[in-house]
């Protein structure tokens, strides 16, 4: 009997991808086949890619982006119920992962560079907390946003915290009770996105918006991303007692200076980034 040929061996495909467009890194989430859900090797590896980018001076803005039809359906259910197993029930492996998810989305928000997410569809449960945990969003106009974690007797009570720094209190607990999904078009109108275009078009315009920050001072964008976040859990005395503190330091940089006499000059700055 003949020996059967050898078959070349098909290379594991890259959960999440990676690119320069220009200054702006781009992170495509790479699961279609299971709507891009955050199973735990796929935040890792987002975890991951945000504390690289942190450091990496070629990358002044990030976008995040998904491939096939849905953004994201949120965490990946059937890896989940496998854990029902372990001898705990799976607490031990649920609480570590809903921590590392966690973690993830906060990296987004510490990122001393903007992130803006590109929406091409359904962004639900913790793919609705990746949008919301991104500075910027841009959505298709097919694109749509639910917390249905209610509708499986499971209340989505991590996407709640980004997408109730979002929107406002009555629209943020609509979505959590009903698990109903809103439109691109209402997610703008609430403050989940910022900007809805045609169908097709949301990634390059994610990416153009990201470029338009890209061009500002690095050290400027740093300070007031960080600052932005921080006064927003203040009172409005120790915010602006904060907020003074913020903007002296940022006189005393060199970009501030060199901002303004350009300003005055009437000419294009040159960042330093410090």
């Amino acid at each position: 009997m003949p020996a059967e040929p050898l078959r070349a061996s098909v290379p594991d495909v890259p959960i999440l991808l990676r690119e320069m467009a220009g200054a702006v890194a781009v992170l495509t989430l790479n699961r279609p086949a299971a709507r891009n859900s955050l199973s735990d090797a796929l935040i890792a590896e987002l975890h991951a890619a945000l504390d690289e980018i942190s450091t990496d001076n070629n990358a002044r803005a990030v976008v995040i982006a998904a491939n096939g039809p849905a953004f994201s359906a949120g965490h990946d259910l059937k890896e989940l119920t496998a854990r029902r197993s372990d001898a705990d029930g799976g607490r031990a492996y649920f609480a570590e992962l809903m921590n590392a998810c966690s973690a993830m989305m906060q990296a987004i928000v510490h990122l001393p560079k903007p992130v803006v997410a590109a929406v091409q569809g359904m962004a639900t449960a913790a793919g609705c907390q990746l949008v919301a945990s991104c500075d910027l969003a841009v959505a298709s106009e097919l694109a749509g946003f639910a917390t249905p974690g209610v509708d499986i007797g499971l209340f989505c009570s991590t996407p709640m915290v980004a997408l109730s720094r979002n929107v406002p209190r009555k629209q943020a607990m609509e979505m959590l009770l009903t698990g109903e999904p809103v439109s691109a078009a209402t997610a703008q109108s609430i403050g989940l996105v910022n900007r809805v275009v045609p169908a097709g078009a949301e990634r390059s315009a994610a990416i153009e918006l990201a470029q338009k920050v890209a061009l500002k001072s690095a050290h400027t964008v740093k300070l007031g991303k960080s600052a932005f976040y921080r006064q927003a859990e203040m009172s409005l005395a120790d915010a602006y007692a904060y907020a003074a503190e913020v903007m002296t330091e940022n006189m005393m940089a060199l970009d501030a200076e060199e901002g303004i006499c350009a300003f005055i000059e009437k000419r294009a700055p040159k960042w330093q980034d410090r």
